[in-house]
């Protein structure tokens, strides 16, 4: 018998479209560009402040209303429609699907696409994968995550990042001692201090613009870089933004 087609569990919209949209990068490094998003289901963490729990909540949502199947063939028509040429596969925790999501990956870099994944940092990236991904964005979890240290930080997968030229790190601040925690793992794994970014943790402009002044005044004394939430400070929380 043939092979099944492989297929990846996506977002889906409330209008019943998978999440897959077109803005602008609101955070990290690529903040400002224009970007092609695809939002995968499922997350191996739990996340208190987490603004996508309908990606991996099922005890608060619906999973077979929030999440879609869809076969690779049918992703790439999607993105390849918004003729840009950034993706950001987000989530969840993308690679919890990195087998499938490897061979998309392959023929959008054919195409000339830049692939950027955000992963938190607990999964190490497969050699296709790594082949294929232009840049990680990191997002290992402090202890403001609500995760226990065993299962929020993975010593062996952040060695892994941490040797990738690739990989980037961003911190989500919620307190001034967000910012030591953060710092002891920058030491802890000699991660490159050029690719450190202190994010203030938020859903709303006010809370982002209060705890934003000392963030980025945290970053000036670190030696960091800072990031905004574009997304929220334009558009709010809202989805497909």
């Amino acid at each position: 018998m043939p092979e099944k087609a492989p297929l990846l569990k996506v977002s889906r919209q409330p209008s019943g479209e998978p999440e897959i949209f077109q803005s602008i990068q609101g955070e990290g490094v690529s903040a400002g560009m224009p970007t092609v998003f695809l939002r995968l289901a499922t997350c191996n963490l739990a996340c208190t402040w987490c603004d996508t729990r309908y990606t991996w909540d099922w005890r608060s949502f619906d999973y077979s209303a929030e999440v879609m199947e869809m076969t690779l063939d049918m992703l790439e028509s999607r993105v390849l429609a918004f003729r840009k040429s950034r993706l950001v596969i987000t989530g969840g925790e993308p690679l919890l699907q990195q087998t499938a999501l490897a061979p998309l990956v392959s023929s959008l870099n054919d195409q000339g696409f830049y692939c950027e994944v955000e992963t938190n940092g607990t999964i190490s990236p497969s050699l296709e994968m790594m082949e294929g991904i232009s840049q990680w964005n990191v997002s290992p979890k402090l202890e403001n995550s609500g995760n226990r240290a065993r299962v929020r930080e993975v010593p062996s997968v952040l060695s892994v990042f941490g040797s990738l030229k690739t990989a980037y790190f961003k911190f989500v601040i919620s307190a001034p001692s967000d910012v030591d925690e953060a710092a002891a793992i920058v030491t802890k794994y000699g991660l490159a201090q050029e690719r450190i970014t202190l994010m203030p943790e938020g859903v709303t402009a006010e809370t982002l613009n209060e705890r934003g002044v000392w963030v980025a005044e945290a970053c000036v004394e670190r030696g960091f870089n800072f990031s905004p939430r574009l997304q929220i400070l334009f558009w709010g929380n809202e989805r497909g933004r």
